[in-house]
């Protein structure tokens, strides 16, 4: 059992609880900039940068009315338990009031982009209600909402830019989310006793260790075909095996130190994983730069 942080004030409350770490997610929105090799187009990147703001926004808006409905529950969890709503640090109505505002925020932000932006965003707060509020109690279907809402943040980021972004690419965030979001309710799995999360009640570790390997190879694959098909140059193959290492770290950490629970957190805490993004990301901008 995790010990809880000493009682923050309503501002810092209100801070942790629109998760700025869980930020990096929307990081998937500067893909289409950077894959379609636009990088030294100004106008381009203030379009990017809106997005992501907006995507922020909308993303804490969504944590808010999530951990609104979910505070009973998150007090029996070992790790939930210290968020700043299921404390009582910040009570119910104030923080759907900041979900409205910042969903608001985000329209604003996205307006400014155009029509089909908006629609975007739409869906994206759309599927995000209704995970918080039914999907992510059903088994396979949360894990798959997950990936799907990557999807989106990647396409909005395309969108945004008015370039193209593969398919190959879209396939590739789609299946790196769901072994994530797999990774995470294994984790989940292994914490003794606890079921907070009503989904898990279909799982097995068995299963989830099979999906997981479903999965990882699926996206190995996938990421090779896109390498080979979206540029004309094919030295991007050559990142695959930090793919293919990525994936099997984070098993690795699954598995042996019981870590996965938090994928973002995971992310910036291991060095050996962190290495390997950033080393991947640097070899993707030299073949795309030169290419």
């Amino acid at each position: 059992m995790h010990e809880l942080p000493e009682s923050r004030a309503p501002r810092a409350a209100a801070l942790v609880a629109l998760r700025p770490r869980q930020w990096t997610k929307n990081l998937l929105l500067f893909a289409g900039i950077i894959f379609a090799a636009k990088l030294g187009d100004p106008g381009r990147w203030v379009s990017a940068v809106t997005a992501f703001v907006a995507y922020c926004a909308a993303s804490s808006a969504a944590y808010l009315v999530n951990d609104v409905r979910d505070a009973p529950a998150d007090r029996r969890h070992p790790v939930k338990r210290s968020r700043p709503i299921a404390r009582g640090e910040l009570a119910s109505g104030p923080a759907l009031a900041l979900a409205v505002g910042l969903a608001l925020l985000a329209v604003s932000l996205t307006a400014t982009l155009g029509l089909t932006s908006i629609a975007c965003l739409g869906g994206f707060l759309g599927l995000q209600a209704a995970y918080s509020l039914r999907l992510k109690a059903i088994e396979l279907v949360d894990v798959l909402s997950i990936a799907a809402l990557f999807v989106l943040r990647a396409a909005a980021g395309a969108i945004a830019v008015s370039v193209e972004i593969s398919e190959w690419l879209l396939l590739c965030t789609f299946l790196l989310a769901l072994f994530l979001a797999l990774g995470k309710r294994r984790a989940e799995l292994a914490l003794d006793g606890v079921r907070a999360r009503p989904a898990l009640a279909g799982y097995t570790p068995a299963l989830v260790d099979q999906l997981l390997a479903v999965v990882a190879a699926a996206t190995i694959g996938a990421y090779a075909v896109y390498s080979l098909t979206a540029h004309d140059s094919r030295w991007l193959l050559a990142t695959v095996p930090f793919v293919v290492y990525g994936l099997f770290r984070y098993l690795l950490l699954l598995h042996r130190r019981g870590l996965g629970e938090e994928p973002d957190a995971l992310l910036v805490q291991d060095v050996p994983l962190l290495v390997t993004v950033a080393t991947w990301a640097t070899a993707c901008a030299i073949v795309l730069a030169v290419g």
